[in-house]
């Protein structure tokens, strides 16, 4: 990237211009190559909550790319799975039940998983209106975005093949929030959604830099990123103000997971570890100082996961 390019992507990036359709129609023209057509072939990739969205955006890139795709969802993946085998022609993807948000439910699935996985997709999201929690009594946007995910993680780690990749799937929101590990379950402050998705994000962020740092050595690199601003189901749902008003310069669901695919299969992310990535570039973690977390803090985050999830 030139300085001229590299200024241009940064004024994107801070004034918030790069989220929409707009910077990514920019940015396309100066961004790292696509990865090989092939570039997937003869490897198993687990999408987690792919039957809308960005998560069925990412299986048919994934797909297209030769990759056997495996949706973990909850209920019927019927049709999700003949819309993405209609955008990827000739792909085989296989339906798989499992319910990230709890516990037992990932466990059994990465139990009962056969074969090794070489891209793992933590994408499975809610933004439920009132605080909800699980039938096994963790807060329902924890448990989808923080628990069920490291528990998954660690659950498949024997599983992961050699030169896997683990792929995080965050939120641009996140920025505007610190890590809050002393109250993971919110209950003391005043519930509000977009506040509680966007801690869980900043959960998620901090999450995958934790898991490079376990898996340095191992062949397996953790990447994370966020999508800039999509227009998917789930927005429509938890922020349809956001949406309305919006709307125009909203990516598609494809624009959206064009970095999750790009992690997944390029040559050049599998240079790096622990990283936080939007349009297939390197951004940072933090522009304000107050949502700066401490190191006792993102130990606590992790200790709480692994004492929560039993893992």
């Amino acid at each position: 990237m030139s300085v001229v390019t590299r200024a241009a992507d940064t004024v994107l990036d801070r004034t918030l211009l790069g989220y929409g359709n707009i910077g990514y129609s920019l940015r396309r023209h100066w961004w790292p190559g696509d990865p090989a057509p092939d570039a997937l072939a003869g490897k198993v990739a687990v999408v987690t909550g792919a039957k809308a969205g960005l998560g069925k955006a990412t299986a048919i890139g994934l797909a297209k790319l030769g990759a056997t795709v495996r949706i973990a969802i909850r209920g019927d993946g019927d049709a999700a799975r003949a819309e993405i085998e209609r955008a990827a022609p000739g792909s085989r993807i296989v339906v798989d039940q499992c319910d990230v948000s709890l516990i037992s439910s990932v466990r059994d699935y990465a139990k009962d998983l056969d074969g090794e996985v070489d891209v793992l997709v933590h994408n499975a999201g809610v933004m439920p209106a009132e605080r909800t929690e699980t039938a096994e009594g963790n807060e329902l946007m924890l448990a989808t975005h923080v628990l069920g995910p490291h528990l998954l993680t660690a659950s498949l780690r024997p599983k992961l093949a050699d030169g896997a990749r683990v792929i995080w799937v965050s939120s641009g929101g996140m920025y505007g929030r610190p890590l809050r590990a002393d109250d993971l379950q919110y209950r003391r402050d005043e519930y509000k959604p977009a506040a509680g998705y966007a801690r869980t994000k900043r959960m998620q962020v901090v999450l995958a830099e934790l898991w490079a740092d376990r898996l340095d050595g191992s062949g397996i690199t953790v990447h994370c990123a966020h999508p800039g601003w999509a227009d998917t189901p789930g927005v429509a749902t938890s922020l349809p103000t956001f949406q309305k008003l919006t709307r125009r310069i909203l990516r598609t669901p494809e624009q959206g997971a064009d970095t999750f695919v790009w992690l997944a299969a390029a040559e050049e992310p599998a240079r790096y570890n622990g990283m936080f990535w939007h349009d297939r570039v390197q951004r940072p973690t933090h522009y304000l100082g107050k949502t700066r977390e401490t190191a006792a803090q993102r130990q606590e985050l992790w200790q709480a996961c692994e004492r929560l999830t039993g893992s």
